[in-house]
């Protein structure tokens, strides 16, 4: 996995009546990214002037993802994306920047 960041996102997590986490999510959380219908991986959250999120709140963060290598040209900006653990759906990240240029979707 690279150490730089792959992406900026506004991240959105579900309240935990909704079905999402119980506890916060920290900086160096990760968890599951649904980056294409067909494609589930994941990455670590560093959360932008702050290290908390709690159920039901939007942060922004850096993601850096593993392997994006096999996942080229599939983000743009305003693109949302699950977050999840495993199969649970726990939030959802929205594009705000793309640092890793193999990432962006050729339109």
């Amino acid at each position: 996995m690279s150490t730089e960041p792959d992406i900026e996102a506004e991240v959105t997590f579900l309240k935990t009546e909704e079905g999402g986490r119980s506890i916060p999510a920290f900086s160096g959380y990760r968890p599951n990214h649904l980056v294409k219908d067909d494609y589930l991986t994941s990455g670590t959250h560093e959360y932008i002037e702050k290290e908390e999120v709690q159920p039901g709140e939007m942060a922004n963060a850096r993601i850096t993802s593993i392997t994006p290598e096999y996942y080229p040209h599939c983000l743009w900006i305003g693109k949302v994306i699950n977050i999840q653990e495993g199969g649970h759906l726990v939030g959802h990240a929205k594009i705000t920047l793309i640092m890793n240029e193999l990432l962006v979707k050729n339109i």
